[in-house]
């Protein structure tokens, strides 16, 4: 089963985008959406390509239920090497938020 983390598009060049999933920002190939993206939308990324578009309300939600996981792991007293390797970013910064850090990993 995979997990899908609402991104934000931050930026588009013909078929591929930055997207900012949770202050992290990577490259995602958009060949696979039937429709265009714009900066500010949403998606949810699988192995580099962006499935589907996610309506801000559903994203925002998604973030607030992830944001409670990462606070349940911390009060169960997981460390890092426990939590899931895509969480241990996440896990280290202590929240789930969309930030402007200028990371980019692709």
């Amino acid at each position: 089963m995979c997990l899908a983390i609402p991104s934000r598009i931050v930026s588009t060049d013909g078929m591929t985008a930055i997207v900012d999933v949770c202050g992290a920002r990577r490259e995602a190939n958009l060949m696979l959406l039937p429709e265009e993206v714009a900066p500010g939308d949403f998606v949810l990324v699988h192995a580099g390509f962006a499935m589907q578009t996610v309506d801000r309300e559903t994203a925002e939600e998604s973030l607030r239920f992830f944001s409670r996981l990462v606070e349940a792991a911390k009060v169960a007293g997981e460390c890092p090497e426990e939590v899931p390797e895509e969480f241990r970013e996440i896990f280290a910064r202590g929240t789930i938020a969309w930030g402007d850090t200028g990371k980019h990993e692709a």
